[in-house]
C-alpha cells in the first residue's frame, strides 16, 4: 500500500487539487443561484437574456 502511494503521489495530489477546485466552483455557483446572480453569463443583466425565465423561477 505504501509503495502504491509513493509511486502515485503526484497523481493523487493533482487529483485532489482539481477535485477541490471543482467542488469550490460548484459551491460558488449554488450560492450565486440562490442569490439570483445566475443568469447564464448575461453580463448586462437578465432583461435581454433569452434564458431569463429559466433563471428566475
Amino acid at each position: 500500500m505504501l509503495a502504491f502511494l509513493k509511486e502515485n503521489l503526484a497523481t493523487i495530489i493533482i487529483s485532489a487539487v482539481i477535485l477541490t477546485a471543482v467542488v469550490l466552483i460548484i459551491i460558488k455557483m449554488r450560492k450565486d443561484k440562490k442569490a439570483g446572480k445566475s443568469c447564464s453569463g448575461c453580463g448586462s443583466g437578465c432583461g435581454s437574456c433569452p434564458s431569463s425565465s429559466m433563471c428566475h423561477k
